[in-house]
């Protein structure tokens, strides 16, 4: 199964209301970090969707949390 940009894009922004930044300096929490490296790989290699088994096992069990609480 794959992942689209799209779909990450809306996996980040559910993580991001479950665990908004924090701090001064806005950091971002650890689950949408690790999402946002996901993104910014497939935007740099200039990929439209990703095979979930591309992705580290933290990341797909994000993706995962995300796609079950949409369901």
């Amino acid at each position: 199964m794959d992942i689209s940009l799209t779909e990450l894009e809306e996996a980040i922004n559910y993580w991001r209301q479950l665990r908004p930044s924090q701090g001064e300096e806005r950091a971002l929490s650890p689950e949408v970090n690790s999402l946002a490296t996901v993104y910014a790989m497939m935007i740099y290699t200039q990929q439209r969707s990703l095979p979930l088994d591309n992705i580290g096992n933290s990341s797909r069990q994000l993706i995962e949390g995300w796609r079950q609480q949409k369901a």
